[in-house]
């Protein structure tokens, strides 16, 4: 008798035996049809054991209440005297509900753990075609398929097999079921059996021989007709047969359904025909197959029907498959592939997806599989269809390394085996790791995890997905950098055709003068050696991200070659985890930029600081542009100075362009293009005022000391005034002076054309640093007029003088360098033309219109594409520029937000004061942001300025991929321009030309 308020001795027990509920479990013991069991303690040992105490009781008592009174005495003597029976039996209970179930609704069937013989331990697939022998209609054909799987779930959890051998048994049931479906399919329909022969092709897991708990099995139909019977009814008669195969497989019967039979594999997926010929089969991979239908067919397998047929078709298909990697486009294909598709995953459930989250199950099978298809065509070794036997091919054969491939192979069957034990609860399709508490720690116990276990499973998991992580994309690499190392004993190295095909295939156009590359940043025992063979598998796989994986690689070397005796180079790159990945995208994403860093490779630290992507300002760099003006000793140097520090500059603008725009790990690509149009605009305009101001500097002292005798301004004209220059832009500019008081203004004169003289010579001088080009067309009467005017002469000529283009190209005029009071007043003086009191006459758009026209017919290169120009084209940067400027001087006087310098800013205040509709404004600023962009990309890609895109595809690829489109789509990118910019010149007909 228990003392009340005391816990009986057997609630104790069943504490330390795990279970949950012990009170509940007590009222189970205590039940009549358990008091044979009830105080055996081997009972509880073996309860214990499990994965799942309670739930184990629960579903022996249920298999206990549903015997036959006869058949009562004969299970539970057989569960006390038989130790491998009760394991099995209770370690199946413990772990799967649904095959509770099953044991509940088919009591006898529990005999089938009983035997114990060699067989049993590892049956194939004969053994399990005996086991399905009886079955002749789907639901009891459904009743021994869970026979089968119940000895199969015994093994396993009783850990008599592992997760490979439980894996490659279930794909062993699963090919013996489906010829006893076939069979069933075929009795039922003897006329059409007589008429063809059919052979089922299994694919995926069921073909890899590593199939799961509950999965599609995906499969694909080979018909042909009997001899004498025609090919179009044979091959009805054969879809029929099929089509009947997959609803004994897949319906929902009194007995539930076995697995859904997925055939989208098949040519043309769930467009094509269910069956074909061989010979129509061949014909479609052979002209219009994937490089992922090849990837498939890696594990394409005969299974049932026809084996003659069956054998016919993987001979036939597997040269195919193996030639996958000489394809055209393969390459550009692989780069789609090796991006992770996650974005069909609830965000909820990507930490909790097994098979597809980062570091899952899909990681390892897809670089396996890549790796099998580079390699495989010159290795027959490889040629496996599953996983673990392919990845330990690819170790003994020295693609992978083996502590790589040992740890890989690890976290694959933790994995695997996370996935079986959460399928087999309820025998249901699912990859999440389930979230709540009672689960996990049956999952964790049912993997042996037993002091802590949902604590030790979460730990567990975690390390294992983060070596998959951190392997599956070293993986293609680390091999490379191996042929140059010294290897361990027993390692084997890779060969340089290997190493050739495997970079081929990762898009390194000249794999040889790639390998000549790592064997140069990579061999020797040196430290850096051994660093750069850390760092490299990382940012050989960033490279081939990228458009140019060998400009890439090749600029890697020169930096390393410039910056490799520095100390904080490499620690830099490796202990900064951002800045070896912005370098890998800066060097492989163009010309400009690498141009730049190699001028002066030391601007790499830029790139790890966090703030080091930022723009400066324009007052900060005027002052260290003056500063360092002031510490020369000459205007030359001065200038070189000031130049160094616009190279810099330009370096931090376009790398944070380029970052922004292709996105790194840790950063996703900036959503807003014109958030990076606008911080490239304004932070090149104020790199090249500061430079203008340092030039005006250094040429005023060189002469006449501290000061001038004339006061002198810089207006910026165009895109340099509008805070809109790209990369490659000249600075348009007007020149202005006044001269001081007592000074003559001959001799004013003389002064200020001497110091613009200098200036440019100063700016263009050839250097290591780009030039920056001045360019002052604008000024009054053009190149035939004076470089440089006072005020006094530029309100006269404005007076008397200026065109209406002049009062448009004013519209631009902004402050840039010089005397700041002086370039104020012209801005005063220039007002009244460009926001013309009372707006335009009719006359002046008139003439604005004519001049637009003009320049349209005439100023567009020869042979240029006019829907592909981003300045001149239709649509481009002229239309919505020229549109917004009427609007301007038409509406200015009288709405001030259109006072703006900025194309972007006045076209906002345009729509704000209800001048342009929201939609055609919206079409305006997209097209005008696009056409901006191409040209910046144009730049960056070729290290010269273009205003068409590229017709090299390797540049059109890197322009693509710098506008945000994935490898493969140039075609959209471009449809995706016209389509934009012709909407806009359907805005700009109707609000600049009044159509």
């Amino acid at each position: 008798m228990t003392v009340p308020g005391r816990r009986s001795s057997t609630f104790s027990r069943l504490l330390r035996h795990g279970f949950t509920d012990p009170s509940g479990a007590e009222r189970l013991l205590d039940l009549p049809e358990l008091s044979v069991l009830r105080d055996d303690p081997v009972l509880l040992d073996a309860l214990g054991a499990t994965a799942d105490p309670d739930l184990a009781l629960r579903g022996l008592v249920r298999l206990v209440e549903a015997q036959a009174e006869t058949d009562r005495q004969t299970l539970t003597t057989t569960l006390l005297s038989a130790k491998p029976f009760r394991d099995r039996l209770l370690g199946v209970l413990g772990a799967s509900e649904a095959l509770a179930d099953h044991l509940a609704r088919h009591p006898r069937d529990w005999e089938s753990l009983v035997t114990y013989e060699a067989a049993d331990l590892h049956p194939g697939v004969a053994e399990f075609e005996q086991g399905l022998a009886e079955a002749t209609d789907p639901v009891s054909l459904r009743v021994a398929y869970r026979r089968c799987l119940l000895a199969i779930a015994a093994r396993d959890v009783c850990g008599t097999t592992d997760v490979a051998q439980a894996a490659a048994e279930l794909a062993d049931l699963a090919t013996a079921t489906l010829r006893a479906a076939l069979a069933i399919a075929r009795s039922a329909e003897p006329a059409d059996a007589a008429m063809c022969r059919l052979a089922v092709i299994a694919m995926g897991k069921c073909g890899g021989h590593e199939l799961n708990y509950v999965s599609d099995v995906d499969v694909i139909f080979v018909g042909e007709p009997t001899e004498g019977a025609d090919e179009g009814k044979a091959i009805q008669a054969a879809t029929r047969l099929a089509s009947h195969l997959m609803r004994i497989c897949s319906e929902t019967t009194v007995e539930g359904t076995i697995w859904p039979v997925d055939a989208n594999l098949r040519p043309e997926g769930r467009n094509g025909p269910l069956v074909r010929t061989l010979s129509s089969h061949l014909a479609y991979y052979q002209r219009w197959a994937k490089t992922w239908e090849f990837q498939a067919l890696l594990k394409a397998r005969a299974v049932a029907g026809d084996p003659e047929l069956g054998a016919q078709y993987i001979d036939a298909v597997s040269p195919l498959v193996w030639q996958a990697a000489e394809r055209e486009n393969f390459v550009p294909d692989v780069q789609k592939m090796r991006r992770r598709v996650v974005d069909n995953i609830p965000a909820a459930q990507v930490e909790r997806e097994l098979k597809l989250g980062p570091g899952g199950l899909r990681d390892v099978e897809f670089a396996v599989q890549l790796l099998q298809l580079v390699h495989g065509r010159s290795d027959a070794t490889l040629h496996s269809g599953t996983t673990l036997d392919a990845l330990a091919a690819l170790a003994a054969g020295g693609y992978v390394g083996r502590a790589d491939a040992s740890q890989l192979d690890e976290a694959y069957r933790f994995l695997r085996a996370m996935e079986h034990r959460i399928q087999l609860y309820r025998l249901r399709r699912t990859h999440l790791v389930p979230e709540d508490e009672a689960d996990l720690r049956r999952l964790g116990r049912s993997l042996g995890l037993r002091t802590d276990p949902v604590v030790e499973l979460n730990k567990e998991w975690k390390r294992h997905a983060a070596v998959v992580r951190r392997l599956h994309e070293k993986l293609f690499y680390r091999p490379l950098l191996d042929a140059f190392a010294q290897l361990a004993p027993g390692e084997i190295r890779l060969s340089p055709r290997a190493a050739g095909q495997r970079l081929e295939a990762l898009g390194y156009a000249d794999p040889a003068a790639a390998l000549r590359h790592l064997e140069a940043l990579a061999s020797g025992v040196s430290r850096k050696a051994a660093i750069q063979r850390t760092l490299l598998p990382v940012l050989l796989g960033w490279f081939a991200d990228s458009a140019d994986p060998d400009a890439g690689l090749l600029g890697f070397r020169k930096v390393s070659d410039a910056l490799g005796k520095t100390p904080w180079y490499l620690r830099l790159l490796r202990d900064e985890g951002a800045a070896a990945e912005n370098l890998a995208r800066v060097l492989s994403a163009g010309r400009l930029a690498p141009d730049l860093l190699l001028r002066a490779p030391e601007a790499v630290a830029i790139l790890g600081d966090p703030e080091g992507l930022k723009p400066r300002g324009r007052d900060h760099l005027e002052q260290e542009v003056l500063a360092a003006v002031g510490r020369a000793d000459d205007a030359e140097h001065a200038v070189a100075a000031a130049r160094g520090v616009r190279r810099r500059e330009l370096f931090r603008t376009a790398a944070a362009d380029l970052i922004g725009s292709y996105g790194t790990e840790d950063n996703p690509r900036e959503q807003d293009p014109g958030a990076l149009v606008d911080r490239v605009g304004e932070a090149v305009t104020d790199l090249n005022a500061a430079t203008i101001a340092g030039a005006l500097r250094a040429a005023v002292r060189a002469e006449w000391g501290e000061e001038l005798p004339t006061r002198f301004a810089v207006i910026g004209m165009g895109r340099f005034g509008g805070h809109e220059l790209g990369y490659g832009s000249d600075a348009d500019v007007l020149f202005v002076h006044e001269p001081r008081e007592g000074v003559d203004e001959q001799e004013a004169g003389r002064a200020a054309n001497r110091v613009v003289t200098e200036m440019r010579r100063l700016l263009q001088l050839p250097t290591a640093d780009p030039p920056l080009l001045i360019d002052a067309d604008l000024r009054p009467e053009g190149k035939s007029g004076p470089l440089v005017r006072t005020l006094k002469s530029y309100g006269a000529y404005y007076r008397r003088w200026s065109l209406v283009w002049e009062s448009q190209a004013l519209l631009r005029a902004a402050p840039m360098a010089g005397d700041q009071e002086l370039a104020d007043r012209f801005i005063e003086l220039v007002d009244p033309l460009r926001y013309p009191a009372e707006g335009l006459g009719e006359d002046a758009v008139r003439e604005i219109r004519r001049l637009k026209a003009r320049m349209e017919s005439e100023r567009l290169p020869r042979g240029a594409d006019p829907t592909l120009h981003a300045k001149l084209g239709r649509g481009g940067l002229s239309d919505v520029e020229w549109t917004v400027q009427l609007l301007q001087m038409r509406h200015g006087w009288v709405e001030p937000g259109l006072r703006t310098t900025r194309t972007r800013e006045a076209l906002a205040a345009a729509h704000a004061a209800g001048l342009i509709p929201t939609e055609e404004a919206q079409t305006l600023d997209e097209a005008w942001v696009l056409a901006t962009r191409v040209r910046n990309a144009v730049m960056l890609v070729r290290g010269r300025s273009g205003d068409t895109f590229p017709s090299d595809p390797r540049e059109l690829a890197a322009v693509a991929r710098y506008l945000g489109y994935e490898s493969g789509h140039v075609g959209e990118m471009v449809d995706d321009y016209r389509r934009i910019t012709r909407r806009a010149r359907a805005v700009v007909e109707e609000l600049f030309y009044g159509a």
